[in-house]
């Protein structure tokens, strides 16, 4: 089967912006993690801000990745035609 150039659209776009939210859970998840010692000094509602990342922060940023991806992936759904149908 080949692909029209709207499914093309469609996938290039779905690809960038799931590789964006990859990365910023990456440097969330991994970064700040590896440079821990290193952000000592620089702080966040008086906490380091590893510390606070690794207890809350990185917690809210997920939550703020999966809500973002919803909406961003419904709207081009609605874009492209190609959401889901209506529960009777």
């Amino acid at each position: 089967m080949k692909l029209s150039q709207k499914h093309l659209d469609y996938w290039q776009k779905n690809l960038v912006i799931t590789s964006v939210l990859v990365v910023i859970w990456f440097v969330v998840t991994y970064v700040i993690g590896f440079f821990a010692i290193d952000l000592q000094n620089v702080t966040f509602l008086g906490f380091p801000i590893a510390f606070y990342m690794g207890a809350q922060g990185s917690l809210i940023i997920y939550v703020a990745i999966i809500g973002f991806y919803a909406r961003y992936m419904n709207r081009l759904d609605h874009e492209y035609g190609v959401q889901e149908g209506e529960e009777q």
